[in-house]
């Protein structure tokens, strides 16, 4: 039942003429403004704009109430309405108790909100009326695309963070895998497939994608497509043409997005930033990172790599979907060799230990060290095949110096306060991947009994070490470490920052435009993998062109930039 809306208790209504595509259409807003006495800015019930230079607006809309921010002169700007309207202020004489009459859906709502400049705030429950309640407009009705492992941890990382938030559909291709989630949340709608979920579910404003690999773009873009809000598991996608694709389709939508690595938002990562911001160890030039996986320790494992396809073809199970579970993916009998799980170490539905890991890993040190795209890739491994990926490999990726305008410019420090741009000296870099267990060389300045750990880093200064967040040598860190101040601003949760970027436009830690080329990089690294193109570069590297997405060098690997599709499915 929609709420009447209140007399007017300020100067007159306000009448917001809409202007998309060239079509006008006038609409009138309730307004109730209430100067303070103080003159720091306006009041609305409990919520306050502390900018003198505006006012506040609220506005019933299909009975979802917002309060909205608008320069005072008298035109302006109305922001939140649909995808970046053009929008004429005036005031009107007759209007004073007339709701908005505008037939935007709440879902249009809070995906046109994620576009604007400025921030808008959402009318607390005590201003109208529903103390010990979750106002509806403060909820975002989201979707999750594979929710049988990683996708149902994320859905309860999410409402964990955001108990408030309201889980309508869910898709996935395996429902006996799936449910424990679809028990978990007894209201949302099940589907198997996700494109008839986003079809038929229209009230769905943010979806929560993490299906093996090689479905995370065509479930994105599928989300995209329909201007929803996504937060997609990493790595971001398959192949490198996909990162690209998916990152341009999420700039365009002007949505909020954010890949799933949780890391982004840690302690770790800005206290890294600090650390290397402050100059203790000096300019940077080599940096190590490392992970055991696919190995679990020295005799288990996560998954199966350095494998070939398995002969047998065991019937399909109940509840599963092979077709689906497929996708794009070249056809091939059902066999638990693949799912669940197990489907990372295959070249054509997963993406290896460094896609697993690399999005994480890389990512503090991306910030720290300000980097974007390489100029070159080599690797090397242990025996690898057409199947899967090789139990054991190194990949070196060596990327130029960081001048003052390309500090300033790099996505994946922008909105990190600390070091100015152009103070540090960011000279080229050599940046080397382990996996398998592999790991670089010890530190001979690293006390005795200290582990380098089966999972780390290592960046190595002119004046001493890094390892994980720890300085070395001792005597330096005794020297410097009291005097990092914590200069950048922490989170409250990777998951909470993704959904308050979805309900106030101000980009979360690792939104796509951030996520997609960290992507990108890392799975360049693949390709320098693959056993068509690493024994051609063991005199050589991969010199990369991101501009123009291509190898400069080495033709015969650019075929593995994108991948081609199974017949029905394209991308976009």
């Amino acid at each position: 039942m929609r709420r009447k809306p209140e007399p007017k208790t300020g100067p007159g209504s306000i009448c917001a003429r809409l202007v998309p595509g060239g079509q006008t259409r006038t609409v009138p807003i309730l307004a109730r403004l209430e100067p303070l006495k103080t003159g720091a800015g306006l009041r609305v019930g409990s919520s306050v704009a502390p900018d003198p230079q505006f006012s506040t607006l609220e506005h019933s809309c299909l009975g979802y109430d917002t309060i909205f921010a608008r320069d005072r002169r008298e035109t302006g700007w109305l922001h939140g309405l649909d995808f970046h309207p053009r929008i004429e202020m005036k005031k009107t004489e007759n209007s004073s108790n007339s709701p908005l009459t505008s037939p935007l859906s709440r879902r249009r709502f809070l995906r046109g909100s994620a576009c604007t400049a400025a921030t808008f705030l959402v009318v607390p429950g005590a201003v109208l009326g529903l103390r010990g309640q979750t106002p509806p407009s403060n909820r975002l009705n989201i979707a999750g695309v594979g929710v049988g492992g990683q996708g149902g941890a994320d859905l309860a990382s999410i409402m964990r963070e955001c108990p408030g938030e309201n889980i309508v559909a869910l898709a996935d291709v395996d429902w006996r895998h799936a449910a424990g989630t679809f028990k978990r949340y007894p209201q949302a709608k099940p589907f198997k497939d996700f494109r008839k979920m986003l079809d038929e579910v229209k009230e769905i404003d943010a979806v929560v994608v993490a299906t093996p690999d090689h479905m995370h773009a065509f479930a994105s873009m599928a989300a995209l497509a329909r201007g929803k809000h996504v937060y997609c598991e990493k790595p971001l996608t398959h192949s490198v043409w996909e990162a690209r694709q998916v990152t341009l389709a999420a700039r365009a939508r002007k949505v909020a997005t954010q890949m799933g690595n949780q890391g982004a938002g840690s302690e770790d990562t800005r206290r890294l930033c600090e650390i290397v911001w402050s100059g203790a160890i000096g300019p940077i030039r080599e940096a190590h990172i490392w992970t055991d996986r696919p190995s679990q320790g020295l005799f288990n494992e996560y998954w199966p790599q350095g494998v070939g396809r398995p002969k047998d073809t065991p019937p399909v199970p109940e509840g599963l979907d092979w077709d689906l579970w497929l996708g794009p993916a070249p056809e091939r009998p059902y066999h638990p060799a693949y799912h669940p799980f197990r489907w990372r170490g295959w070249w054509d539905f997963g993406t290896g230990a460094l896609g697993d890991i690399g999005c994480h890993a890389f990512d503090p040190v991306f910030r720290a060290l300000k980097l974007s795209a390489p100029l070159s890739v080599q690797a090397s491994s242990t025996r690898v095949n057409e199947e899967t990926y090789p139990l054991g490999s190194m990949v070196t990726y060596h990327f130029p110096a960081r001048g003052p305008e390309i500090q300033a410019n790099n996505p994946h420090v922008r909105g990190l306060s600390g070091r100015g741009a152009g103070e540090l000296e960011m000279p080229a870099l050599k940046l080397v991947w382990y996996d398998g267990g592999l790991r670089p060389p010890r530190p001979p300045e690293l006390p005795d009994g200290e582990l380098m750990g089966d999972n780390g880093r290592l960046l190595i200064g002119e004046r001493g070490f890094i390892l994980g967040s720890r300085i070395y040598p001792e005597s330096l860190r005794k020297e410097v470490e009291s005097q990092i101040p914590r200069s950048i601003p922490r989170v409250d949760g990777h998951y909470k920052d993704w959904v308050d970027a979805c309900k106030s436009g101000k980009p979360s830690g690792s939104n796509f435009d951030w996520a997609g080329p960290l992507a990108e990089t890392v799975l360049l690294g693949n390709i320098a993998l693959r056993v068509q193109v690493r024994e051609l570069l063991t005199r050589r590297k991969l010199e990369w062109d991101a501009a123009n997405l291509k190898f400069t060098n080495l033709p015969e690997a650019n075929e593995f930039i994108r991948r081609a599709y199974r017949q029905g499915w394209t991308l976009g």
